[in-house]
């Protein structure tokens, strides 16, 4: 009998000693459906996303030795948004081993970004609380060290990138406008649509306004075929 907690086990080359924690870690807030006692991942999400942060805001410290805070803040923040949280979810095929509610997964969750975003960050408190800052520091270094050396190789920022590209091909200049906001208080998901005439818009979100607007100019980049990483 196929076991998906096993298998992510096997496919992160770690096997948890608390098994409650790696069910919660994988348990989507749909899969309760008013059952008593019941726990989801959310409140490993939260703690998750502060390990994450405190390892990457550590690595940039370490990576960029003389750069000032204002040129560490971005770098964290294209690090840790949801868009690249749930790129490593999907790495590894977190999604398959995700239990949620009949509902959700017919409406494509195991797929969501803003799924597999929360997730992943659930995943990495469990590895913290199970096996100490050396687990989750070798889940880091496994799939965040190639995008931290990404940004050493090219630096960027999607929104000037946009403006310039818009104006040396003669289109309008972008205009960013915020279209939504969901997720606790603690950790608030932004969505905002970029347009620019007359093409179509593009949607990004990010936990952040700002890297909300970065996330839907670099998806309006690399829908134009400008890939930007």
């Amino acid at each position: 009998m196929v076991d998906p907690t096993a298998d992510l086990e096997a496919r992160i080359g770690y096997v948890f000693k608390d098994r409650k924690l790696i069910e919660r870690a994988l348990t989507h807030s749909s899969f309760g459906d008013g059952r008593p006692g019941f726990r989801s991942y959310e409140r490993l999400e939260f703690l998750g996303d502060r390990v994450l942060g405190m390892m990457t805001a550590e690595a940039l410290y370490q990576a960029f030795d003389t750069a000032a805070e204002g040129a560490l803040a971005p770098r964290l923040n294209a690090l840790v948004r949801k868009e690249t949280c749930a790129e490593v979810a999907r790495a590894i095929d977190l999604g398959s081993a995700l239990r949620m509610g009949r509902s959700e997964e017919k409406s494509g969750g195991r797929a969501k970004t803003s799924i597999l975003g929360d997730a992943c960050e659930a995943l990495m408190a469990a590895l913290y609380l199970d096996g100490g800052r050396p687990c989750v520091q070798a889940f880091y270094d496994a799939h965040w060290s190639d995008k931290l050396e990404a940004l050493k190789q090219k630096p960027r920022d999607a929104k000037s990138m946009l403006q310039e590209w818009a104006a040396k091909v003669g289109h309008a200049a972008p205009r960013y406008q915020l279209t939504g906001r969901s997720g606790p208080d603690h950790r608030p998901v932004f969505t905002v649509q970029v347009t620019i005439s007359p093409l179509e818009p593009a949607i990004g979100e990010g936990g952040t306004k700002q890297t909300a607007e970065r996330a839907a100019a670099e998806a309006l980049l690399n829908r134009e075929g400008h890939d930007v990483g």
